[in-house]
């Protein structure tokens, strides 16, 4: 009889180890991101997010190795914008509000951009992150949906305060008049906005 190599006869450990593996990562992830959102970078510890994953504290210096890196790793942030230079120009800004409503409507605690808003504010590595974000995610995308001639450079400075302080007052300061709203209105409410700072210049 012809041995099976296929692997299917290899032992439930070694099937299930890169799983478990891949489970405790998302678990200390996850923690991770809680914790920097509601406390900030400097009054989060190692031992905190372990305890807030249900592991112990050496497992997460297993896997990342200091809790800078911890940071690093948790602030992995891919905006997956569309392509704007692929949508009617009427159509961008609403598109640009509910593509980043859609990202923080469901956790807002487990979006690493928010994450980031909030530990900005009092940490230079995350501030110096997000600027990087913009430049690099955002930039592009916005450059692409301007006409020929338009500078980016205004608009997308101030399309990201536009962004931000959304996010800013929905989801981490929560102010009442802001909260209330529901995504829809919101769109409705800030679209506008957002097209007169993407508007071509009248001169």
């Amino acid at each position: 009889m012809q041995k099976d190599t296929s692997g299917a006869g290899a032992p439930a450990t070694d099937r299930e180890r890169p799983r478990r593996s891949d489970a405790t990562k998302a678990a200390i992830l996850a923690a991770a991101r809680a914790r920097f959102a509601g406390q900030g970078y400097e009054r989060t510890t190692i031992r905190a997010v372990a305890a807030d994953a249900d592991i112990d504290a050496a497992m997460v210096m297993r896997y990342f190795g200091s809790k800078e890196q911890l940071f690093e790793a948790a602030l992995a942030i891919d905006l997956q914008l569309p392509d704007l230079a692929q949508v009617p120009a009427d159509r961008v800004p609403a598109l640009l509000v509910r593509h980043f409503l859609d990202r923080w409507e469901g956790d807002p605690t487990d979006d690493a951009l928010l994450v980031l808003l909030r530990s900005a504010v009092t940490n230079d590595q995350a501030a110096a992150r997000m600027r990087e974000i913009f430049a690099r995610q955002v930039a592009p995308a916005v450059a692409g949906a301007l006409p020929p001639g338009a500078d980016p450079l205004p608009r997308v400075a101030l399309l990201s305060a536009q962004l931000l302080g959304l996010a800013l007052t929905r989801y981490l300061l929560r102010i009442p008049a802001v909260t209330a709203l529901t995504p829809r209105q919101v769109e409705e409410l800030y679209a506008p906005a957002v097209a007169a700072v993407l508007a071509p210049d009248p001169r």
